[in-house]
């Protein structure tokens, strides 16, 4: 039976970060009580007979709103949902994280906390707009480790501008003596309307290839001489146990139906996004109003569980997805550009399983767009 996960976007931030794309404004008391209120009426229309199995909570901060503010919006959404989720996961900025806070989320049910760091060096993260620093990330994990919290989640970035081997290596083993049971590592990306991607068309940084592939091959490496086990390509796990379900299940192409401002759903064989403008949001909440629709066919699900599914480690089974996804998409084709990575060394084969080697892991992207061009 195909899993549902309920992806809920709080988009308040002291500020914006250089790399970030994602929709988000400082918070006010008036929106933020207006947000709280609108999110209570899109909750109460989530779908009654069926069970979220996973729940995310991401933005913007969602740690910025206050301890009683965030268990009021989770009483919200847990009054209209099944208590019956298996993980429930917030991301967290270390400047924000307090006792009260923590203890209320707790309180409400949640598993697992995903904490933000990007870099523990003070110069790297003025270049990328934090505004934590080294003390205040360690005051945070000293705070979430003493909860008593199931399952915790590092976030880290690399290939930063400037940024040398020995600082990601100084990062890399000082966020593996944390001992969070997960860490997620992304290489930078210049995403459009941020203030990097602006300096990027400025001339004033620039994408260096060949460093980004050093720092990957180092990072793999690094955490798996520290017993961590890369599931995905950017993440890494102690156990099995440790995985993000949220993320697996929405890899694997299972529906999710988004709640707030900006935030996308797939359910229901169609794709669609809420408006991204938190007052656009409240004045339309009560007819549910939702922007970009685009009905999807089993021939969109059988590619993009191809091109997510390659990233994980554990590879696809072929015959599984187009059992999955019955689709008039050729066979024989996938086939023939499988067995032309095989012989490119970018991918190994057991019975009806896929996986990318290394080297295509690294190539990811670019075999993406190779099944995208079938």
């Amino acid at each position: 039976m195909k899993k549902l996960g309920l992806y809920c976007h709080i988009p308040f931030c002291a500020s914006t970060c250089d790399f970030c794309a994602f929709y988000q404004k400082k918070p006010k008391k008036s929106d933020v009580d207006d947000y709280i209120n609108s999110m209570d009426i899109e909750f109460s229309h989530l779908p009654k007979d069926k069970k979220f199995n996973t729940i995310f909570w991401g933005g913007g901060t969602p740690s910025i709103l206050s301890g009683k503010d965030l268990f009021k919006l989770g009483k919200s959404m847990l009054k209209n949902i099944d208590s019956g989720f298996e993980e429930w996961s917030v991301e967290m900025a270390p400047s924000t994280v307090k006792p009260e806070k923590i203890n209320a989320l707790l309180d409400l049910g949640v598993t697992r906390f995903s904490l933000g760091i990007q870099s523990f060096d003070s110069k790297l993260l003025n270049q990328l707009g934090r505004l934590h620093n080294p003390h205040q990330i360690y005051k945070a994990w000293d705070i979430i480790k003493s909860s008593g919290v199931n399952q915790t989640n590092i976030d880290m970035m690399f290939a930063l501008p400037s940024q040398s081997l020995e600082q990601l290596e100084s990062d890399l083993a000082i966020a593996c003596s944390l001992e969070s049971n997960h860490i997620s590592t992304y290489c930078l990306t210049f995403e459009e309307d941020t203030a990097l991607y602006i300096k990027l068309l400025n001339n004033k940084l620039k994408v260096d290839r060949e460093k980004e592939r050093e720092f990957f091959l180092f990072t793999w490496d690094y955490l798996l001489s520290k017993n961590y086990s890369q599931y995905e390509i950017s993440n890494f796990s102690r156990n099995n146990t440790d995985r993000c379900q949220h993320n697996i299940n929405t890899w694997k192409m299972y529906d999710w139906i988004g709640c707030g401002p900006s935030a996308s759903s797939q359910y229901q064989n169609k794709r669609y996004k809420n408006p991204n403008s938190i007052r656009e949001w409240v004045k339309k909440i009560n007819n549910i109003s939702k922007v970009d629709i685009l009905e999807i066919t089993n021939n969109d699900l059988l590619t993009d569980s191809l091109i997510f599914g390659l990233r994980m480690n554990d590879g696809i089974d072929l015959n599984h997805l187009f059992k999955c996804f019955p689709s008039n998409k050729e066979l024989d084709k996938i086939n023939s550009l499988f067995d032309s990575l095989i012989k490119e060394k970018y991918m190994i084969k057991e019975l009806s399983n896929y996986r990318l080697t290394k080297e295509g892991r690294l190539r990811c992207d670019a075999i993406g767009l190779r099944l995208l061009d079938l």
